[in-house]
């Protein structure tokens, strides 16, 4: 481990706006926050969907409400992915590089950890995030790709979820444990360590490693380390009821790239007697633990009995997904609302109705604008547009709007619709790249009567403008596979009302008729459902009662935006589990399995 110096021209950025050294920081900086994506702007290409903005997000908050807080990730110099499409709509990956010397600024401070029996050197990058009220936090991105390292330990931070488990196990070592002794060779004096999902479950071990416990005080086949110490610096928020979000690696694998690291039967008894399952590792090595939804909550806690897991719903950075037109009109009648939305609460009796709407149509013209431009076709501003833009995979179905093609027409044929969506399936995710080839068949099979755009290469510019140009908002997983899901809730603090699955968040959110709508999918086909509620509430209301549809605007506006916000989320996690937390496991040695949902 290297304590270098630190001196005044660290900090000197090659881009127009220089950026501190880390010294400023580190007088603040108390919680750390580990996550393997954060979402920080466009260009960075160090995202890849919900994980990484919600990390965005919850660094954003953190900076506005001054909480002391640094976020730990990897620099992944090469992406997640680049999307494109081929003539038979074909997802066609390739690497999805960006500079980050553009953005940060590589520290002096180094790092190694033996991986493989190799030193591997690990140096952080410093990107400054400062919130509009001029409060920074740092973010600090590791890199791997330095002349120290074996060519084959240089792209170890390169592609975000890249690789196979061996590569995957690498990153969350760089994560986990060179992340933890990065913190402390630049100084960081900190306490409490919050691991955005299990990516990150390594730092604990690591931790863990630290505190052994008196050979006096242990006998055969316990833990003889003091597991107490941990939890207490220790909080894990869990993302996913899907089994394969679970990150498991093979002891055997485990055992020979972190050779001599810790007695394996110790391991055994935290993170599972077969494999090294990471959520289990987490969960028994943190003080606090929680999912990100009522309902995730309650379906993680019957995944994983025998420990209590709370609930702290997601929410989304108000100001950053908020168009500027609704922006200016929201600021006419508070100069808080940014950062302190609880004020929207009020806003659907102090927002004109005519302001609303221009606001809206401004939006909507730009999503257009942004779809003739990037997919060369017209949308009508007339028609209502539905939007849906998720990761491409099985359980979100995006497929489920066109399950009866001849019932879209009709419906289309009374009452126009157009329709965009963006998403990108994992490369290894044969069936979700499925999924995107037949919508492009069904769009094909639609045109021209109905305008269907499938926009490639999602990110956060794309989103912006599609959570604000959109007027419904289409939400259709599998119940109870969605843990939360917050693009509705950027949808709705721009007035774009929400048709869902009954799943994640909405669950809490929804008010029939107010701040959207339903689907219900446990009574016959969802399909059916949505037909139903596009055909006979959704589609009516927007052609024939314009007034009551922007009544609805405000309502989603007050009622989601005022509390599905990364500030009332940080504020519970500053309260519940960096300030005061009770035990979250009552079940340490032998772990139970993860069961499936």
């Amino acid at each position: 481990m290297s304590n270098a110096p630190r001196s005044p021209d660290e900090g000197q950025a090659s881009g127009p706006s220089p950026i501190p050294t880390i010294g400023p920081f580190l007088g603040l900086a108390r919680i750390a926050y580990f996550s393997m994506e954060i979402a920080l702007r466009a260009e960075m290409h160090t995202y890849s969907g919900g994980l990484g903005v919600l990390a965005g997000d919850t660094a954003r908050a953190s900076a506005d409400l001054e909480l002391p807080m640094v976020f730990v990730t990897l620099l992944s110099r090469q992406g997640y992915l680049h999307q494109r499409f081929d003539a038979a709509g074909e997802q066609i990956e390739s690497p999805d590089p960006w500079l980050p010397e553009r953005y940060a600024v590589p520290l002096r401070a180094k790092v190694a950890v033996i991986i493989e029996c190799r030193e591997v050197w690990v140096r952080p990058w410093l990107y400054k995030l400062e919130s509009a009220l001029g409060n920074p936090v740092a973010v600090l991105l590791l890199d791997t790709d330095l002349p120290e390292n074996a060519p084959e330990d240089r792209g170890i931070t390169d592609a975000l979820y890249g690789g196979d488990d061996v590569y995957r196990l690498k990153q969350e070592i760089v994560l986990g444990i060179a992340g933890l002794r990065v913190l402390q060779a630049l100084g960081f004096q900190i306490g409490t360590y919050h691991m955005n999902e299990g990516h990150a479950a390594l730092l604990a071990l690591d931790l863990l490693r630290r505190y052994p416990r008196p050979a006096d005080t242990w006998t055969a086949g316990e833990l003889r380390y003091d597991v107490a110490r941990v939890r207490s610096a220790c909080i894990f928020t869990t993302h996913t009821p899907v089994e394969a979000g679970h990150d498991r690696f093979a002891y055997a694998m485990f055992e020979r790239v972190l050779h001599g690291y810790i007695d394996i039967d110790q391991v055994r008894l935290l993170a599972g007697a077969h494999d090294l399952n990471m959520t289990l590792l987490a969960l028994n090595l943190s003080g606090y633990v929680n999912g990100v939804a009522i309902r995730h909550a309650q379906t993680a806690t019957a995944m994983f009995p025998g420990y209590d897991i709370r609930a702290v719903t997601n929410g989304v950075h108000v100001p950053h997904w908020t168009h500027p037109r609704l922006a200016a009109l929201y600021h006419r009648h508070s100069h808080d609302w940014g950062y302190d939305p609880e004020v929207l609460v009020r806003f659907d009796q102090l927002l004109p109705d005519a302001a609303v709407w221009d606001a809206h149509r401004q939006a909507k013209s730009e999503l257009i604008e942004m779809v003739a431009a990037r997919a060369q076709v017209q949308l009508d501003p007339e028609q209502p547009v539905l939007g849906f833009a998720r990761r491409m995979t099985a359980y979100k179905r995006p497929d489920l709007l066109f399950a009866d093609l001849a019932r879209l027409r009709d419906i289309h044929a009374r009452q126009p619709y157009q329709i965009v969506l963006a998403g990108k399936a994992h490369p290894r995710d044969q069936p979700g790249k499925d999924l995107i080839r037949r919508i492009h068949e069904l769009i094909r099979e639609l045109a021209p009567r109905i305008r269907i755009v499938f926009l490639a290469n999602f990110d956060l510019d794309i989103a912006r403008r599609l959570v604000a140009g959109a007027d419904v908002w289409l939400n259709t997983p599998l119940p109870p596979l969605e843990a939360s899901g917050t693009s509705g809730m950027k949808a709705a603090l721009n007035g774009v009302l929400n048709l869902s699955v009954l799943d994640g968040w909405w669950v809490e959110a929804c008010i029939e008729g107010v701040t959207g709508w339903a689907i219900e999918d446990h009574q016959r086909d969802a399909s059916v459902a949505l037909y139903d509620k596009l055909e006979h509430t959704v589609l009516p209301l927007y052609y024939h009662d314009r007034a009551r549809w922007i009544w609805m605007m405000k309502q989603s506006i007050s009622k989601i935006g005022s509390y599905f916000n990364s500030h009332r989320m940080m504020r519970r996690y500053a309260a519940e589990a960096y300030i005061q937390r009770r035990p979250a496991v009552r079940v340490v040695s032998h772990a139970p399995p993860i069961v499936s949902s």
